[in-house]
């Protein structure tokens, strides 16, 4: 470690622009952890049934802050699940009210709780036609779900047939692609324009597809869209890194119960919320950057959804300690919140400290 290196790091409190949340216990449990950290959050609507309405997100929305540390000033920011007969006035009722921030496109069954999503986009094309006229974001999970089409390719060719497209029909609609994991997403969105960016999680920076065989099956690597090559890795590594404002940080926190992730068909989702920061400070310190650390987590994301930027702050001091192996919730319901976090059982270099 260069004798330079900082021992401190006061940043804008930062906000992550997409986490799971989940429901009952599982909420209880995980809630606090983003919290702690982030002072916004979008959360994504894929419950069993799923936000489809108004009213289902101002209950969730009581739900979640119900699940919070007393005093918290955390403020969740709801999103709709679009489906394929979803009210467009529904839709602008809940933005104009200020329920709704954003909405979520799940292609049907790619990932945890989409089996109600996207089955054609040509089905929704009053929707987008109405959320481009309110200057409405569209959170795009991108993916294609055809099985012939090897699951290593499937966001490089949703970007190829559906996403171009796409953003031709729609050139106002303003877009996230979500938790980018290519090279290709990268370089797609960096020549998109001011109306397209993207999230990129802490795991999909550190760990490339050999994580998840690595010893053995590790179910707590196996996330959607998967983890792809290394050279893809290494391309949102510099991504994220680069001070570009189309790159932002979208965690992508999708805890599950062990038994959902050790299982005969183990769920997808890595649960990284409780040292998402700290593993974003340790790439950006890996890659020479932390001067860019604070405008990716704090800056990028609220310049693009037009919100304030936050005006408190969080410190991050220099200091190596374990991640332990299994983190267990303050919620009843047992194994629902005993869960693995990133990281565990490996050192991390900084830490969350106390507000700047």
């Amino acid at each position: 470690m260069s004798s330079t290196a900082p021992a401190r790091l006061c940043l804008r409190r930062p906000d992550d622009w997409h986490v799971h949340l989940r429901d009952g216990a599982l909420l209880q449990a995980v809630a606090p952890a983003t919290a702690r950290t982030f002072a916004r959050a979008i959360v994504m609507p894929n419950l069993s049934p799923p936000i489809t309405t108004v009213a289902a997100a101002e209950a969730y929305g009581a739900r979640i802050r119900a699940a919070l540390p007393d005093g918290s000033r955390f403020t969740p920011l709801l999103t709709a699940y679009i489906t394929d007969t979803i009210a467009p006035g529904e839709i602008a009722r809940g933005h104009r009210e200020g329920v709704f921030t954003a909405c979520k496109l799940y292609p049907a069954h790619a990932t945890t709780n989409a089996a109600a999503g996207v089955s054609d986009l040509g089905r929704i094309g009053a929707v987008l036609e109405t959320m481009e006229r309110i200057g409405m974001p569209l959170l795009i999970h991108g993916e294609v779900t055809d099985a012939e089409v090897d699951i290593f390719d499937r966001e490089a060719v949703f970007i190829e047939r559906q996403l171009a497209p796409l953003l031709a029909r729609h050139p106002g609609l303003k877009v996230v692609l979500e938790h980018i994991t290519t090279a290709d997403a990268v370089a797609f969105v960096r020549a998109g324009g001011p109306n397209l960016a993207a999230t990129i999680t802490p795991h999909h920076l550190h760990i490339n597809r050999n994580a998840m065989f690595r010893g053995g099956l590790r179910p707590d690597f196996y996330c959607l869209p998967v983890a792809k090559r290394e050279r893809h890795r290494l391309a949102l590594r510099q991504a994220a890194t680069s001070g570009e404002p189309c790159f932002f940080l979208g965690t992508d926190s999708a805890p599950h119960p062990r038994s959902a992730k050790e299982a005969a068909c183990g769920c997808a989702g890595i649960y990284n919320a409780p040292f998402a920061l700290e593993s974003y400070a340790e790439v950006f310190e890996q890659e020479g950057a932390l001067e860019h650390l604070e405008a990716f987590a704090s800056e990028h994301g609220p310049h693009f959804y037009g919100l304030p930027l936050n005006e408190d702050s969080i410190t991050l001091v220099r200091d190596s300690h374990t991640v332990p192996p299994r983190l267990h919730g303050n919620a009843a319901g047992g194994e629902a919140t005993d869960l693995v976090p990133f990281h565990a059982g490996q050192v991390l270099q900084w830490r969350v400290g106390e507000e700047g």
